[in-house]
């Protein structure tokens, strides 16, 4: 017996036997849990290249990002930034009217296209009218569709991009406006990835970056930074909210514990013999990450301790509104306990459900319906929690839609002009914030490139984006973006 004992103590010491003894011990999670803890084995061993030390450059204006990333490609004419010169000249070819000039050929070189020939992402020459009308909101007096008139009663909360581009006129924009890079180019790490990277933990229980809703073109975020810093996926599924979460055979809660007592016992015994292994110390927290994560989770996503009012302001109440409002309401509870990047996308598919290149009134006008409500029930809840001031939540998509129609009753992509818009975290409310021109085809006025963005969010995080960078990996002036400080309080 006690020979058996030295061998496996023997056997234990080397680092290598123990962390496939961790692996499976039934702690969960695997690779996709080491995401917060293996940051932190990254910055220890790579101090050469002068990684973040979790603090950030400069006073913070906020804390987390919500990030709500409507996929396919939203039309900005029928949403924050309405056109009624489309209803004058609908009908008429762009050269018939007085902005013929939006078809200069010097004007359209911006555009990189991956696919030459494709049925779509060409211009259309055809104008289209506003298939919905427009309100003024608030004491801004901003303008914003009917199809989001929920959205539209926090207007003056939020500072809407009007004049926003990219080059990509296929939907890898998506990727592009994550990344900053067109699909074409190598993969780098999305903004969420270089803020995982960038800032320290705020909640040892939970991921730093968790994703919600559909993915494609792309899933992976950290690229060169490493897997450590991938978005963690999740589920509003208090049963089975994380993949491979649940150890793969049946222990109970007090055999894990058990399992991980011994280990930590052999860790300290190790640590005596091998006082500086590193690798090892980082790897055994990201598995104490991973055993606190399967109670951690679940708990933040069971709804049972909101109020039937809370859950009806994000529309729990309402079929149509119901999933992308568990989300919220999940993105909001994350946001509390500190998560700092949730990520949510909308519109399945894989070009996204915001594609509409026919039947775009049928189509925007129930899309919209599944967000307007839950979105404006998670501005409305973050402020009267006093949660606004620090989370920044952001609504985006990869590109507009052409002011000319496709087929009878569709829009095409369009990169050369779109929105987006950004509330709280020190955001100035009620502010429509640069211009296209008068059928919405070109940004004009204050042009922002998709990385612009990225600068602006990272800034009210407290991260100046010129210091995120890594040796090996030169990054472009225009990876780095310009913040908007115009739309800052």
């Amino acid at each position: 017996m006690a020979a058996n004992k030295s061998q496996f103590d023997s056997q234990m010491n080397d680092p290598h036997n123990r962390r496939r003894f961790l692996s499976g011990a039934g702690l969960g999670l695997g690779s996709i849990a080491l995401s917060s803890m293996l940051a932190d084995e990254r910055r220890a061993n790579a101090a050469g290249l002068h990684l973040p030390d979790g603090r950030p450059h400069f006073a913070p204006k906020a804390k987390n990002v919500i990030w709500l990333f409507m996929r396919g490609g939203v039309s900005h004419m029928e949403s924050f930034d309405p056109k009624p010169m489309l209803n004058k000249f609908a009908g008429k070819s762009i050269d018939e009217t007085p902005y013929a000039n939006v078809s200069d050929p010097e004007l359209l070189k911006r555009v990189r296209v991956v696919v030459v020939n494709d049925a779509n992402g060409q211009q259309r020459k055809q104008l289209y009218p506003l298939q919905v009308g427009y309100k003024a909101y608030g004491q801004s007096g901003i303008e914003v569709s009917d199809w989001f008139p929920h959205i539209g009663s926090c207007i003056d909360d939020i500072a809407v991009v009007r004049s926003m581009w990219t080059t990509d006129d296929n939907h890898g924009a998506q990727v592009q406006f994550h990344s900053g890079r067109h699909m074409l180019d190598p993969r780098v790490p999305t903004i969420g990835a270089w803020i995982n990277y960038g800032l320290g933990t705020l909640n040892q229980n939970l991921p730093q970056f968790i994703s919600m809703g559909p993915r494609f073109f792309d899933r992976r975020d950290g690229h060169y930074l490493g897997p450590a810093y991938d978005a963690v996926e999740l589920k509003v599924d208090p049963s089975n909210p994380l993949d491979y979460a649940s150890p793969q055979r049946a222990v109970t809660p007090t055999e894990q514990q058990m399992g991980f007592d011994l280990v930590s016992q052999l860790n300290r015994l190790s640590d005596s013999r091998y006082p500086r292994d590193a690798a090892m110390e980082a790897r055994t927290k990201s598995y104490e990450l991973a055993f606190r994560m399967q109670t951690a989770v679940p708990d933040v996503i069971r709804f049972d301790q909101e109020t039937q009012a809370t859950k009806n302001l994000y529309g729990l109440d309402q079929p149509e509104t119901r999933a992308f409002g568990e989300q919220l309401l999940a993105a909001r509870r994350f946001s509390e306990q500190g998560v700092r990047f949730i990520q949510i996308m909308h519109g399945g598919g894989a070009a996204g459900a915001w594609d509409q290149h026919s039947n775009l009134k049928a189509k925007h006008s129930q899309l919209s319906m599944q967000v307007d409500r839950p979105i404006a029930g998670l501005l409305k809840d973050l402020k009267q929690r006093g949660m606004l001031d620090e989370t920044l939540v952001v609504f985006a998509t990869e590109f507009g839609r052409t002011p000319g129609s496709q087929g009878s009753d569709g829009r095409d992509h369009h990169p050369y002009g779109f929105s987006v818009w950004m509330a709280g975290g020190g955001i100035k409310g009620g502010v429509a914030h640069g211009a296209t021109d008068e059928i919405g085809f070109h940004a004009t006025e204050n042009p922002h490139y998709v990385t612009d963005i990225h600068a602006t969010i990272m800034h009210q995080l407290g991260l100046d984006s010129h210091r995120m960078e890594v040796a090996g990996h030169k990054r472009l002036e225009q990876d780095f973006g310009h913040v908007i400080h115009d739309i800052l309080a």
